[in-house]
């Protein structure tokens, strides 16, 4: 499941001006590794709806966790990705 996503954000090439300048104050809570960016330790998630989707949809039943209300859903996925 990750390795799909992570994948699929490598091969988008956009970033939003917000990231490209949380990556230019080289603090240490940004960086690049493998063409993926960590923001505060999380994953960026390029705007891209499919790629979104996908994330939502793979968090939206997970084996470990059964089916979680909406609120719950977001707090899984802020959990790894920013």
């Amino acid at each position: 499941m990750e390795e799909g996503i992570q994948k699929q954000i490598k091969k988008i090439q956009t970033r939003e001006q917000e990231v490209t300048k949380q990556l230019e104050k080289k603090n240490g809570q940004s960086w690049e590794e493998n063409r993926i960016i960590y923001i505060d330790g999380k994953i960026y998630v390029p705007r891209n709806r499919q790629l979104q989707d996908k994330i939502l949809s793979d968090n939206h039943n997970p084996p470990n966790v059964g089916h979680p209300e909406q609120h719950r859903i977001m707090e899984l996925i802020k959990r790894n990705y920013w």
